[in-house]
């Protein structure tokens, strides 16, 4: 496994300082959330044509959801949110889910069992993500990842 990059910040600015398209949305903490993401995220990422890290994308935002609406405390409120932040510079898209955090977790990659009915979202962001990290603290949980179209 790859394994979280833990200095993101110093990556945000290097990746944030050339000009690029970026849009932000909020979603209710639940799980019908999940396919509005995904649904808002294709609409956006489809501009232009098709991308071929388009599939890879949506899956790990998916994922990413999933476990901000399953696991962060987002979800123990009425008014829980989760955030997501798509940024796309010429053939890279980088996500960002921020979510409450947790106070009795933090995210972790796990290798599940193939019987498993779930438990894979970080290990497939591990697995498919050029570069991605995780930032949490008492304001919150947020869980990024970066692709690049490999030509």
């Amino acid at each position: 496994m790859k394994g979280p990059l833990h200095s993101y910040d110093s990556l945000r600015l290097a990746f944030t300082t050339t000009p690029h398209a970026t849009w932000s949305r909020s979603f209710p903490a639940t799980p019908m959330s999940v396919p509005e993401a995904r649904d808002w995220a294709r609409s956006l990422l489809s501009l232009g044509g098709p991308s071929p890290i388009l599939d890879d994308t949506l899956l790990l935002l998916s994922e990413v959801v999933t476990n901000a609406v399953t696991h962060s405390d987002s979800a123990h409120s009425r008014s829980g949110q989760v955030t997501v932040q798509i940024t796309r510079l010429g053939t890279t898209v980088q996500v960002e889910v921020v979510d409450a955090g947790s106070s009795t977790t933090t995210p972790t990659i796990r290798t599940p069992a193939p019987a498993d009915d779930g438990g894979r979202g970080l290990w497939l962001v591990d697995t498919f993500a050029d570069e991605w990290g995780v930032q949490h603290d008492e304001t919150g949980g947020l869980v990024w990842f970066r692709l690049t179209e490999h030509g």
